[in-house]
């Protein structure tokens, strides 16, 4: 199928009302789909220790903030600090080449440039990702099959 009556089909789907579209012309077919807003990509968020909310009397109502609730801490646990090794793709995270074999690179342990310290599966490829600094291993991100994102961080070196 050629690229103007492609074109021609997308620029149809985005202009009617129908959501999708299947064409098979030989051995080739197109599939067209519609969507109807963009989807949101998930993002790790960041909890807080709730603030307690209570009337003052003296201003005729108006909210004022409160000390935080008992036993919550004072700062969140603080993150290793260190190189942040992250993903350079959307894929799985896998520690070890295969299951119940040996990680590549676990807390402690001393890396160098270029080592493998994870695979990620994108799009049934297994991708090795290497060290980009030496040094040691001071705190593994992800979990052991865990879906990534391009930018996440994966691991923390300390050189």
């Amino acid at each position: 199928m050629d690229l103007r009556k492609l074109k021609t089909l997308i620029d149809l789907v985005s202009e009617s009302g129908i959501s999708e579209l299947e064409i098979t012309e030989g051995e080739g077919r197109v599939r067209i789909v519609k969507s109807a807003a963009p989807q949101a990509v998930a993002m790790p968020t960041v909890m807080s220790a709730p603030i307690a909310v209570a009337p003052v009397a003296a201003t005729g109502g108006a909210y004022a903030a409160s000390a935080p609730p008992p036993g919550a801490s004072e700062a969140p646990a603080k993150a290793p600090t260190g190189h942040v090794v992250k993903s350079p793709m959307v894929g799985t995270f896998y520690r070890s080449a295969q299951p119940g074999s040996e990680a590549f690179a676990s807390v402690g342990s001393k890396v160098r440039q270029g080592d493998t310290i994870c695979i990620i599966e994108a799009m049934k490829l297994m991708n090795e990702i290497e060290a980009d600094c030496d040094g040691t291993v001071k705190a593994v991100l992800v979990e052991n099959g865990s879906p990534v994102e391009f930018g996440q961080p994966l691991f923390v070196i300390e050189p």
